[in-house]
């Protein structure tokens, strides 16, 4: 695989990662996309991703016209495992909405949302392909691992403090709960899918999906496509988003995307632009064995490596030993 291969591969938009770890050398961000990867950001890992979106809406039966714009941020810290993030999730937007009635200028949080995630399996870890030396059709056959996917679960909760942009009778504190899987394709494709119920206790509980396509097109660039199903008593929408990323340095992502569905109760027309950033300087790498090096092989290499210690200490034999 070239170099050109090896960035198709870790450059997706929304998942720029390998799956054979969670951290990896370039920045994995979430967006300008609404789903959640199946993957951390690597144990000890801070990660900010931010954006400002300017968004237009109009509903034909209520006569009402939204414009305006937001801020959304998310911060993301990987603890205790490998597999394990803490984030909390940010939107806060500025509108004038006006009706036959007049206009009223709007600011409130669209979004408070705190919780967890973590990867329960990765079909790549323990596991190593073999390299046919002598067959380069061998090494790049289709294969049907690709078809297994990561999965991940999120369990979150969601603040309200009598937002106007909620349901009046909104709980102050409502669960939100995710399934997440994702496949990496040949090609530098990577499909996320995420499941997701969210305020499921609360009077207007809603439940969807996200799917996401992203792909890497060069060193630097990638885009996505992506649609979100919503279905909930209070609101339910189908909205289809489009995007592309840039990567400016191995922590620094900048990113923009445009988005909207397809009715007219209410009609919704939003593009933002976004920069996610890594702090990963505390990072230490984790050592992934592969699944014939289990602990019996480290006691008898652990074993062997003070043998020959103690020849050399009583010198009996002097031997210079490198170990990888």
């Amino acid at each position: 695989m070239n170099q050109s291969q090896k960035y198709l591969v870790l450059l997706a938009f929304l998942s720029t990662f390998s799956l054979h770890a969670q951290h990896t050398d370039i920045i994995n961000s979430n967006r300008p996309g609404e789903s959640q990867s199946a993957f951390s950001v690597g144990q000890t890992v801070i990660q900010a991703e931010t954006g400002v979106y300017g968004t237009a809406e109009e509903h034909s039966l209520l006569g009402a016209k939204t414009k305006g714009f937001g801020m959304d941020l998310a911060l993301r810290y990987g603890a205790f495992f490998e597999q394990l993030e803490f984030n909390i999730e940010l939107k806060h937007q500025w509108d004038q909405f006006q009706t036959g009635l007049g206009t009223e200028n709007r600011s409130d949080f669209r979004k408070i949302t705190i919780g967890a995630k973590y990867l329960i399996y990765d079909p790549y870890k323990n596991y190593e392909e073999k390299i046919n030396i002598h067959s380069w059709k061998a090494n790049h056959r289709f294969k049907w691992r690709q078809f297994l996917p990561a999965v991940g679960v999120y369990a979150g909760a969601n603040l309200n403090f009598n937002s106007i942009y909620l349901p009046k009778d909104e709980s102050s504190i409502s669960p939100k709960l995710m399934l997440i899987t994702q496949n990496q394709f040949s090609g530098g494709f990577v499909l996320v899918t995420n499941i997701i119920a969210d305020r499921i206790t609360s009077e207007f509980p809603s439940y969807g999906y996200i799917v996401t396509v992203t792909r890497g097109f060069s060193e630097k660039w990638s885009g996505f496509l992506e649609n979100q199903g919503i279905k909930s008593d209070y609101y339910s929408d189908s909205i289809l988003r489009i995007g592309a990323a840039y990567l400016i340095k191995d922590n620094i992502q900048i990113d923009a995307s445009f988005g909207g569905n397809f009715k007219d109760t209410p009609s919704i027309l939003v593009g933002g632009i976004g920069l996610s950033w890594r702090f990963d300087k505390n990072y230490k790498p984790v050592l992934i064995r592969g699944g014939k090096e289990d602990g019996k092989d480290k006691d008898k290499e652990d074993k062997k490596d003070k043998k020959e210690k103690t020849k050399r200490k009583d010198g009996v034999e002097t031997i210079e030993v490198e170990k990888p």
